[in-house]
Order: structure tokens, then sequence, then C-alpha cells
């Protein structure tokens, strides 16, 4: 746990799930840039908002002034809670990506997302409740915010400059133009698989802003799909870490008699599965936005298919990979199966080794893997 001092107060504030292991805190510069510029403002009495905060360091520094935060990661919502109760505090709504967002917005803050898709549809979904004396600020690392960030609010928001740059953070400063002639927001984004990769060959997916790789399947996924067990006589199958669902609809259209159960932290990749899946398979399936397979009870699934990710937004770490596998071998049932895809050089076979006692390389090239594991 570490403690954030600024002007707003003294909070200590964590990541959720809290890993020992890893020395990540819950807030950068950003935030810290951010509040700092904010001190002084009048915010009693306005409608604020704050999307993309990454653990609820900004909710929580603001929460006597009842922010409403909006967020695509479940993980992000549940740190939120948690800091907001050791802080004594709550806030004034936690919606979701998916969810409709407030009819008025006095004040917007935004930390910058990783994803310029989801930043882009966000704004878009925001905008129309900006009016011309609504305040928006922007904030991230000097390396998160490029030339396409700027444009993004100078398009959807209005004329938009940046600040000085402060322990390698920005802020962006948009002044909302409520007579903008504004595109349409191009997201949800649907695109044709290619062919040659199994059932899904020549099929359509859709994607919601934000998800890896959303206007293309990527190689890693592509290569899995070429690879996937046969799967006979698995009656539940789960993928984890879902992202569009492209995974675990394949896996249903092989076995049409298999419940699938799609499951990811991200609200808009949850979302995506469910539209895959609906369009082109027809079958027993859940959907779950949640952390990994928490909401399954032990021994209850037969195959469980895995894309771990291995980043944290900018941080590099293993440390979800890890508990993805923990999860899988206490849903597994015994001889329950993990396949796992991943770039070579990730070694995950040593942590799948670990927690499974055997690990199996399926299949490879030079980039990725195909591993398996067995619950014995």
């Amino acid at each position: 746990m570490n403690r954030l001092t600024t002007s707003w107060g003294s909070h200590d504030l964590t990541r959720h799930p809290v890993d020992p292991r890893d020395q990540l805190r819950a807030w950068d510069a950003s935030d810290e840039y951010l509040l700092d510029h904010l001190e002084g403002t009048v915010l009693d009495g306005r409608r604020l908002v704050v999307l993309g905060d990454r653990w609820g360091a900004l909710t929580t520094s603001l929460a006597a002034y009842a922010p409403v935060q909006i967020t695509d990661s479940w993980l992000t919502r549940q740190a939120t809670r948690e800091n907001l109760e050791r802080a004594g505090r709550t806030a004034g709504g936690l919606l979701t990506t998916q969810d409709p967002p407030p009819d008025r917005i006095d004040v917007l803050l935004v930390r910058v997302p990783k994803s310029l898709a989801l930043l882009e549809d966000q704004l878009h979904r925001l905008a129309p409740a900006l009016h011309a004396e609504s305040l928006v600020i922007g904030t991230g690392m000097v390396k998160e915010i490029h030339t396409s960030t700027l444009q993004l609010f100078e398009r959807i928001i209005g004329p938009t400059k940046t600040s000085l740059a402060r322990k390698k953070a920005r802020l962006i400063f948009a002044t909302p133009d409520p007579g903008l002639a504004r595109e349409a927001d191009p997201w949800p984004y649907r695109y044709r698989l290619p062919t040659g990769i199994g059932p899904m060959s020549g099929r359509t997916v859709t994607n919601h802003a934000g998800v890896f790789c959303a206007d293309r399947l990527d190689i890693g996924t592509r290569f899995f799909l070429g690879h996937l067990p046969s799967s006979e006589g698995a009656a539940r199958i789960v993928d984890l870490g879902c992202g569009n669902g492209v995974v675990g609809t394949s896996a249903a259209l092989a076995n049409p008699g298999a419940e699938l159960v799609f499951t990811d932290e991200s609200y808009q990749a949850v979302a995506s599965a469910e539209a895959t899946y609906r369009e082109n398979a027809d079958g027993r399936a859940e959907f779950l936005v949640g952390d990994g397979l928490a909401g399954l009870a032990a021994d209850s699934v037969d195959l469980v298919l895995n894309n771990p990710p291995f980043h944290s937004h900018q941080a590099v770490t293993d440390t979800t990979a890890r508990r993805m596998f923990a999860d899988a071998r206490r849903a597994l049932r015994p001889g329950g199966e993990l396949w796992v895809v991943g770039n070579r050089h990730l070694g995950h076979h040593v942590s799948m080794r670990r927690i499974f006692g055997n690990c199996r390389t399926v299949a490879g090239n030079p980039k990725f893997v195909v591993l398996r594991a067995v619950k014995r």
C-alpha cells in the first residue's frame, strides 16, 4: 500500500488485486499533476466525471465532490471501491463504458487510456453532455500522449492545447465547442476473418473500442486458432481473457453440445465476445465480467483456453498470467486441461509447470508457443 498526498488530502491507495510481489503504485505522476493543477478550482455543485481512472486515485482524491467514474475495467472498479472505503468516502457513481453516460457534465477529467480507439469512442459518447462552460482536462504520461491523441480531443471536443511536461507527465486542455460538427462514432467495428483458421474461417467478429487488436485478427490468436484441441467430451469450456470471443466461439462451433463461458475484466471485451458469439453460434453460453475465473466454482470446467496479457496498462508484468493459470487449475475438474498461447520469450511454461506440475508444448513457431497443462 502507498500513500498519495496532494492538496486534496492524503490517501492510502492500492491496486486490485494486491500482489506483494509487485511494487506497482495505484497512481503515477500524471494523476499528481492533474490533482495539483485543480487546486483552487471550484468543484462544489458541478457535475464531475472522471474517465479512465486507472485504480481510483482521482476518484478517491476528489470523492468530496461526488465524482462519477467511468471505466472499462472491472479491476479498476473494485480497486476504486476498496480505496474509497478505506478513505471513508463514496463516489457519485461507478459506471462502465457500456453504461449510458451522464446527461450533463460540468467537469470532465480524462486519464488518457492506452487505447486510442477507447478514447475516441468515449469522447464521442460524452461530448453531447458537455456545454460551453464545461472544464475538460486530460492527463497522461508523455509517452502516452501523441499528436493523434490531441487531434481526437480537437476533433470531438473542441480547440485543444497541452501543458509543459512535469515528471514526464503532461496535461491536455480542451475547450468544448457546442457547434462542432462531429463524425459518427465508428465503434463498434466489425470485420470478416481470413480463411484457414478453423471453424471461424470467413466469419464476422465484432469489436468494441479498446479490445486488443480491434481492427484485425492478431497473429497470436491466429496461431492459436490453428492448434486448438478437438475438445471432444468437454462439456464446459472457458475462454479466459476472451477479448472479442473468437477463440471461444471457434470452440463452440467445433463442439455444438458444449457450454461456453466467456470471461474478461474488460466490459468492452465481454460485450464484443457476446456479439461475436450471438452472430456465429447458437448454444449455451455465459458472459462474465470479473476477475478471471473467480465467479466459477472449483472443479466445474473441462477446458480453459487462454491468451494471457503481459501488460498492466504501461507496465510489463507476468502477474496477470500467473493468476490466470492458478485460477484455471482451481476451476478445472481433475483431468481438465489448460491451453495457452503466448510469446515464446515470456516463458509461460515455467509458471504452468510450477502450478500444474506438468506442461507440454503443443505447437510453436519463432514467435509463439501453444502450451498444454493437465490438472492431475
